[in-house]
């Protein structure tokens, strides 16, 4: 067989499975969310909506919204009070900047550490990306959503716009959330994750 028609169906072989592995962490993404949100003892939902909930609603899967990003650790960041829907106000820090594009866009968005979480063991590796986009008010939650991520081993990050999440403040107000800081306000819609919360 042809060396170079070897190597195009290996790269295309080992592009396929990246991709079918990426879908079916979405996939679980969703239902461990889904799950989250209908047992009694994690939802963030109030007892006479949660009895109506049936899952959450999310735009179609998009893997082109499934982005490795180069990742540029800031170190010598001033820690600062993040605004939040209350008067609650927690401590943060800029950890890092994630560059990337999307079409023929490029973008910045700012990568975010708790400084009261990163006390505790399970959320050492913690990080926080809060961003705003085009689809806010209308298809999503007016305040921007959420993606968790975790600290990178290398130079790059992997951000996976499917698996944007609404703040708990959506579902109820007795939650103090994050408002995403107008440097992560994204001049484009980023039409996948989580959709605006229906009751």
């Amino acid at each position: 067989m042809n060396r170079l028609l070897v190597l195009l169906m290996f790269f295309w072989g080992s592009s396929f499975a990246q991709k079918n592995d990426i879908l079916k962490n979405i996939e679980k993404f969703q239902e461990a969310l889904n799950q989250k949100f209908l047992s009694e003892d994690t939802t963030p939902l109030p007892a006479d909506e949660l009895k109506n909930f049936k899952k959450h609603e999310f735009f179609k899967i998009n893997t082109m919204y499934s982005i490795e990003a180069t990742f540029i650790r800031t170190p010598y960041e001033t820690p600062f009070i993040m605004q939040t829907t209350t008067n609650r106000e927690p401590i943060y820090v800029k950890y890092g900047e994630a560059h990337f594009s999307i079409g023929s866009k490029e973008f910045k968005l700012n990568i975010y550490q708790n400084q009261e979480l990163m006390k505790q063991e399970e959320y050492l590796n913690y990080l926080f990306l809060p961003f705003t986009d085009l689809t806010n008010g209308t298809e999503t939650y007016s305040g921007g959503r959420f993606i968790d991520l975790k600290i990178p081993e290398k130079d790059t990050i992997m951000i996976d716009f499917n698996t944007a999440y609404n703040p708990y403040c959506v579902y109820n107000k007795k939650y103090s959330c994050p408002i995403p800081p107008i440097e992560n306000d994204l001049k484009i819609a980023i039409p996948v994750g989580i959709k605006k919360y229906k009751k």
